[in-house]
């Protein structure tokens, strides 16, 4: 059996762009809640000679994502989990915000590092929102309880976003959600590098993808505040994800790659200027 790559989230934008180039060398499996969404770009990878299928998936639901990743283990080698599934303030409750970008990396991570061998590798995805929470505002303490108690740690994250008016909850759901999938890589890192596993994330800025046109003007002007003042191509963050999951990238684990066009390193600047 050859070599599979599993892209959560792969039916369009980034994870769509990447595919089209992992599958050159394996087997992609692309997966959301709906097949019949993923329809148009399993089409369009085959029409690439990529062999490629849909297998349905809610990341949300651990038992969900325990069968997606029994049944990938079932065509070949899992090599590759690229888990871009997620959604943003304007897609979703904060609660569920929480449930499928958080609690759904967990269930991910876990369920595909039991079925993968060494040298294999998983990408998650964050967002540059990871890194605009204050550090004296991270809830470590929360975030560590997903280690043990997911359920803990979900009652955790409700207490927090229950705190906050209701106007900036998705929001700060999305930020919190993001930032601890950064915190959750590196430790799943560290779990699994024994086993020969590498877990990397990836924080984009504003690309023009699906969900970027979801976030609207506001999305984009933060990209145009940036180094290179204009919104990303997702063929150029799809180019980065597929250097982080090869081999060419084979000491590269625990660790989280800012790709947003300098947005954050301008929003600093303008902080620290101010001050």
């Amino acid at each position: 059996m050859g070599n599979i790559c599993v892209i959560t989230g792969g039916g369009s934008g980034m994870g769509l762009e990447v595919a089209k180039i992992v599958g050159k060398d394996m087997k992609v499996i692309l997966t959301g809640r709906t097949v019949a969404k993923l329809d148009n770009a399993i089409k369009e990878l085959n029409a690439l000679g990529i062999e490629a299928e849909a297998y349905p998936c809610d990341v949300s639901d651990q038992g969900s994502v325990d069968k997606l990743a029994a049944y990938a283990a079932g065509q070949g080698i899992v090599k590759v989990l690229i888990h871009a599934a997620g959604v943003s303030p304007h897609m979703a409750s904060a609660e569920q915000i929480f449930a499928i970008n958080a609690v759904g990396t967990i269930y991910v991570d876990k369920a595909f590092a039991k079925v993968m061998e060494a040298g294999s590798v998983i990408l998650n995805v964050s967002s540059m929102s990871a890194y605009m929470l204050p550090a004296d505002r991270v809830p470590k303490q929360v975030y560590k309880l997903a280690l043990g108690d997911t359920e803990a740690f979900l009652d955790g994250a409700k207490q927090i976003l229950g705190a906050v008016p209701e106007q900036q909850r998705n929001g700060t759901a999305y930020t919190i959600s993001k930032n601890f999938v950064v915190w959750y890589t590196e430790r799943q890192a560290l779990a699994y590098g024994k086993k020969g596993i590498r877990v990397v994330s990836i924080s984009p800025g504003t690309f023009a993808t699906p969900m970027g046109e979801i976030e609207g003007e506001e999305a984009a002007s933060f990209a145009k505040c940036g180094a290179l003042g204009r919104v990303g191509d997702p063929v150029e963050i799809a180019n980065m994800m597929a250097f982080m999951v090869s081999d060419a990238a084979s000491y590269l684990t625990g660790v989280d790659i800012l790709y947003d066009g300098g947005t954050i390193a301008s929003l600093n600047a303008r902080k620290e200027d101010a001050n």
